[in-house]
């Protein structure tokens, strides 16, 4: 029987070091921000431009005379500051030219109704000035709601609504109600110009530079996952564990992929000329064919579940048969989404459409006559109408690929045309 001693003085130490290697809480957060800036350094650079314009709003509170010209108004400023400072150029335009909109026309249609509210007399100003809110409030809100405004002009119209419920009951209680409201826009129009002085004049950050990226990097990623798709399923056959089963799946970055895309399109959409598309850009044919990736991506992430779904009733002989052309294909579907990337990448034209139209076809009529083999038909085990069936469609979902491919590569080719890319 043994006898175990207890030593305190050990359990003393041990809890001592185990003090010592707590991390405390300077470090953990100081981890943190080398961690976010070794990933991405331009959201260092976003962050201080931001805190730049700050300081810069600030000075209509700090110098005497600034305060003197804008007073309490420059409050109005700093809140256009923050409200309205974004990580991309395009968004801060969007912002400030929505918010400048909204702000014009919600005190414009708010000085209206403040002044035929008093024109009514006292004993009904304030039922006048209460429908005149209902009506616009309600149409502002509807309006919020159709899909082509909220895109584009849903913070005007929130803006809008704030700015004309300000103005028209202020009015009922303010003489100087157009005074106050060219007041309030001129201050806004300092915090706006302040942004977009910070904002696109030092390290700008380009909506559209960022969605040509994510859609390189969308053929990239395919053009991996099929191979690993593929390679995954071969290397079954010797009962071997495959690397790539490990990895994280692309395909759901892709497939996931929309809101961001549409929301860098829109942004684009509000950037100045800059970079080598200048007035030119895209960002309707980018929208398309990310579109047509994420359907590439679904069908390809479809195919690795079906293959971890009934790898064991494909028998390995029936997959010898047809793993020659299968990975055949495979490759040369990575390589033709390589290339495309790699087309965008650099702006030049693809040219190559008919040749990839004419290798896909070839591949895809070895794959047909090698599944057409009546060696894959052979009763081995009894479940031979099953293992037939599951290779006939793991042909026919590898083929659907290849005919999205294809359909990528005519898009990518009448891309470089409307962007007129060079040779």
């Amino acid at each position: 029987m043994e006898t175990v001693i207890h030593i305190r003085g050990d359990e003393r130490a041990a809890s001592d070091v185990f003090k010592k290697e707590k991390p405390s809480l300077f470090s953990v957060f100081s981890s943190q921000l080398h961690k976010i800036g070794g990933e991405d350094s331009r959201k260092f650079i976003h962050s201080i431009k931001v805190g730049l314009a700050l300081v810069l709003v600030s000075l209509l509170y700090l110098v005497r005379r600034l305060y003197d010209q804008v007073g309490d108004n420059a409050m109005w400023a700093i809140m256009t500051v923050v409200v309205m400072f974004e990580f991309y150029a395009g968004a801060t335009l969007s912002k400030g030219l929505n918010r400048g909109m909204g702000t014009i026309v919600g005190g414009g249609l708010g000085c209206l109704a403040a002044f035929l509210a008093r024109q009514v007399g006292k004993s009904s100003r304030a039922v006048a000035i209460g429908v005149s809110v209902f009506i616009f409030g309600s149409l502002a809100t509807y309006a919020r709601m159709i899909p082509s405004v909220k895109k584009k002009f849903d913070y005007g119209a929130m803006i809008f609504i704030l700015t004309f419920n300000l103005i028209a009951v202020s009015g009922a209680r303010v003489e100087e109600i157009i005074k106050l409201t060219i007041e309030r826009l001129i201050t806004i129009a300092m915090g706006f110009t302040i942004c977009i002085f910070v904002n696109l004049l030092i390290f700008p950050i380009w909506a559209s530079d960022e969605l040509h990226g994510a859609l390189v990097d969308k053929f990239d990623c395919l053009a991996r996952s099929i191979e690993d798709c593929l390679q995954e399923y071969f290397n079954l056959i010797d009962n071997e564990k495959s690397e790539t089963s490990s990895k994280p799946n692309g395909c759901l970055s892709v497939l996931y992929s929309k809101a961001k895309d549409e929301s860098l399109a829109n942004f684009a959409r509000w950037e100045p000329w800059h970079g080598k598309f200048g007035f030119r850009y895209p960002g309707n044919k980018y929208l398309h064919i990310a579109k047509l990736l994420r359907e590439l991506a679904a069908s390809v992430f479809a195919l690795k579940e079906f293959l971890h779904s009934h790898t064991q009733w494909s028998p390995p002989c029936s997959k010898m048969a047809i793993k020659e052309p299968c990975e055949a294909l495979g490759t040369i579907l990575s390589f033709i989404l390589t290339e495309l990337g790699d087309c965008i990448f650099k702006t030049r034209k693809y040219q190559a459409q008919e040749l990839v139209a004419s290798k896909l076809h070839s591949t895809r009529l070895i794959l047909s006559l090698a599944l057409s083999d009546s060696k894959i038909m052979k009763v081995e085990n009894g479940n031979d109408a099953i293992s037939g069936g599951l290779l006939v469609s793991f042909v026919i979902s590898l083929m659907n690929i290849a005919n999205k491919v294809e359909a990528l590569a005519k898009e990518v080719e009448e891309l470089g045309v409307v962007a007129s890319f060079p040779q």
